[in-house]
């Protein structure tokens, strides 16, 4: 089969077949935060809460469960820093064939046990997943273990694309569906879907913006590699497209947007807030589009955002609730110079406090290339009650003749 084969109706509803017993048919549920936003009926496909917290597992199984019995006995190989690792480790032991992972050195910790937990055996090596692949690449060629593809591969495809089956079932009126948007297995699975079953269907692809090779590449007409890639969203960073969900975004044509580390880490905190959900960076892509975009999505009600996986480190979970309070206007850590003399830093309390803004820590430091002799520097990470109050704060400091120096 090549790249630019159709993947059929037909190749889709066998793929949901196979995975009804195994997958779990995770829930729709309603937001009304998002649809007061938007103005439209929105909706959450929660694949956070599929096994191993993402919807990576349809593809991964559907992709394993078709190879013939003489590769079954050589087992399958893999490479990836997450989602990928966990859907293919869980997929083959399901199967009962063994599976080795290859992660990079620095694979978070909670990642690299649960693949190990799911049944695979986990080599570290490379400080990146492209070095981890060709790790990967070497043991199939030594052992004749079959490589899996996040991605590339049209049985990955069909089984991304049960997803927008299980949407379909759930709320048969959607107008509008939502995709976080990386290698392209998901997007692509969808598209096909919808095009069979309901093609007024409206399908919007979100990329990290500053991992975002699908608008480069549609516009050319070829999947185009990304130089350089930085993003909080790690699932979706994803440098080329794949040849095989390429062929099938170019046919239907979807539209694809991406969106700004701010907006991925204010979806994440009002997916923990109001829906009471943890989701990852790149699996809150399609919540972020929506509270950042979406006058520019042509969005046609019901909408249904796919929340595309929930794998987090907690440790990073800590820092990204940090950045995400702060693109929400509701933390502000400054900088204040003031005179080192007793009271002073009670008077800069004080302006803060008539300011209602909640103090969660002061750091009073004595020594600095721009302090005179007699100043001391304030660091003050402050709780405020959005973008309005921030400002007001400001004004309050700068009022009272302080030079106030916000930090990141």
């Amino acid at each position: 089969m090549t790249a630019m084969d159709p993947i059929g109706l037909g190749r889709i509803e066998a793929a949901a077949t196979l995975l009804e017993p195994v997958v779990r048919r995770t829930p729709l549920l309603a937001s009304r935060v998002l649809s007061e936003r938007t103005g439209c009926e929105v909706w959450l496909k929660c694949e956070n809460l599929q096994r191993t917290g993402s919807f990576k597992p349809r593809g991964a199984y559907n992709r394993i469960a078709h190879l013939r019995e003489p590769d079954r006995r050589h087992g399958v190989v893999a490479a990836s820093a997450g989602n990928h690792a966990q859907g293919v480790a869980w997929s083959a032991t399901t199967l009962g064939i063994e599976s080795t992972v290859f992660m990079p050195v620095g694979a978070s910790l909670p990642k690299l046990m649960a693949t190990r937990a799911y049944g695979a055996t986990v080599h570290q090596e490379g400080d990146n997943v492209d070095r981890s692949l060709t790790a990967a690449l070497d043991f199939a060629e030594r052992t004749g273990a079959t490589p899996i593809h996040p991605f590339d591969h049209p049985d990955i495809v069909a089984g991304q694309a049960t997803v927008a089956l299980e949407i379909l079932e759930q709320l048969p009126e959607v107008g509008t569906v939502i995709v976080p948007t990386g290698g392209g297995g998901l997007l692509a699975g969808v598209t096909v879907a919808l095009h069979h079953l309901a093609p007024r269907v409206r399908v919007v692809g979100v990329q990290a913006a500053r991992a975002a090779a699908w608008p480069d590449s549609l516009a050319a007409g070829k999947p185009v590699a990304l130089e350089h890639m930085s993003t909080m969203a790690d699932g979706i960073a994803v440098g080329l497209p794949g040849e095989v969900p390429f062929a099938q975004v170019a046919a239907h044509g979807p539209a694809v947007v991406t969106v700004g580390e701010d907006a991925l880490s204010s979806a994440l905190l009002l997916c923990m807030e109001r829906a009471k959900l943890i989701v990852e960076p790149a699996g809150a892509a399609a919540v972020a589009a929506l509270m950042s975009r979406a006058g520019e999505l042509g969005l046609r009600g019901p909408v249904c955002a796919i929340l595309s996986g929930g794998n987090v480190d907690p440790l990073l979970l800590t820092r990204l609730i940090g950045h995400g309070l702060g693109a929400a206007g509701r933390y502000l850590a400054v900088r204040v110079t003031i005179s080192d003399r007793p009271g002073s830093l009670g008077t800069l309390l004080d302006i803060v406090g008539a300011s209602a803004a909640s103090v969660l820590d002061v750091v009073h430091a004595r020594t600095g290339a721009r302090l005179a002799v007699d100043e001391v520097e304030v660091l003050l990470t402050l709780e405020t009650r959005g973008p309005t109050h921030r400002g007001d704060v400001l004004e309050a400091l700068g009022d009272a003749g302080y030079a106030v120096r916000v930090q990141d």
